[in-house]
């Protein structure tokens, strides 16, 4: 009995030494899995700038994820460190002017978020002014993904912005707002020269009209800019700029 005691202690001590040390080992580090990817020189710099980012309390993951499937598209490397640069000032300006709207620390997936908003053509002060007049406590996450989604689809950004202010005033849910693309009237659809690129979300394709919403006069336009922004290459096989 005191054999089968003995084995069964030294047995749940292994399995907790193993447990322990299956938490402190860490996941596939992603520093290798890019040099392993990409030259070695695009490789340091790459890794520089993302190392700068989570310096700064970016979320440097999406950079690392966002080279990482560049790269497995095919994309060329220095396409792939452009568009990393490029992204991670957006993300700092997008944190900053998330916080500064609301003096808090914005999420991570506010700043890629953000981010994403930013590539397409809204500016710091429309994210700002979108900030400051969503409900107290809102994640703007979603908001901003879908603004991003209604100016893929044709809307100018100013008017994809009172879109969504007007239904964040209003309380809308993220789900509700996850509906707004397929409320854009058929001429809006009709007049975008590309497909629209998924990002976060998968919204779906424009079917049902709606009437189009002024701009509050909380958010600022910017004439309506939602083209390539500077910096950003294109990937491979057509896809949007990045």
């Amino acid at each position: 009995m005191r054999y089968t005691n003995s084995l069964v202690a030294l047995f749940g001590a292994t399995l907790i030494t193993a447990a322990s040390v299956a938490a402190q080992t860490p996941a596939a580090d992603p520093s290798a899995r890019l040099q392993a990817v990409l030259p070695a020189d695009v490789a340091a710099r790459v890794l520089a700038t993302i190392a700068d980012a989570r310096a700064h309390d970016l979320p440097a993951a999406a950079l690392e994820n966002r080279a990482l499937k560049f790269a497995a598209k095919g994309v060329a490397p220095a396409d792939i460190e452009r568009s990393v640069n490029a992204q991670a000032d957006r993300m700092a300006r997008a944190k900053n002017a998330l916080q500064d709207a609301r003096g808090t620390k914005p999420a991570d997936d506010e700043v890629e978020a953000g981010a994403e908003a930013m590539r397409r053509g809204v500016d710091g002060a429309q994210v700002s002014a979108l900030a400051k007049s969503a409900p107290s406590g809102r994640s703007l996450a979603v908001p901003l993904y879908v603004i991003g989604s209604l100016m893929d689809r044709g809307l100018p950004s100013d008017a994809a912005l009172a879109r969504v202010h007007d239904r964040l005033v209003n309380k809308a849910s993220d789900a509700d707002l996850q509906k707004l693309p397929n409320e854009l009237p058929a001429q809006a659809a009709a007049g975008q020269a590309h497909k629209p690129s998924t990002t976060g979300t998968d919204l779906a394709a424009t079917k049902r009209p709606a009437n189009a919403g002024g701009r509050p006069s909380t958010v600022p336009a910017n004439g309506g800019a939602h083209g390539r922004p500077a910096g950003a290459g294109a990937s491979a096989g057509g896809h949007r700029p990045f």
